[in-house]
């Protein structure tokens, strides 16, 4: 499992728990929709940083709750 697919599985299990979507929390994070968007269907590759922070902040966690899986600990 790479990073990237390791973020993107993550929040769609985040979407699912918390029963919303994409632009519910790319609006409360302060992303446009397409950011995140572009990024779960693959149209862009890789994520910074910075946007899973946005990302976070639109969930109402933060980084260390977002990295918190097993996944995270084997990636390429």
């Amino acid at each position: 499992m790479t990073i990237d697919s390791a973020v993107r599985k993550r929040i769609s299990e985040l979407l699912k728990q918390n029963d919303t979507n994409i632009s519910k929390v790319s609006l409360k994070g302060g992303l446009t929709p397409s950011t995140l968007y572009d990024f779960m269907r693959g149209t862009t590759e890789h994520i910074q940083l910075n946007t899973i922070k946005s990302v976070c902040q639109g969930f109402g966690i933060k980084l260390n709750v977002f990295f918190d899986t097993d996944y995270f600990d084997d990636f390429e």
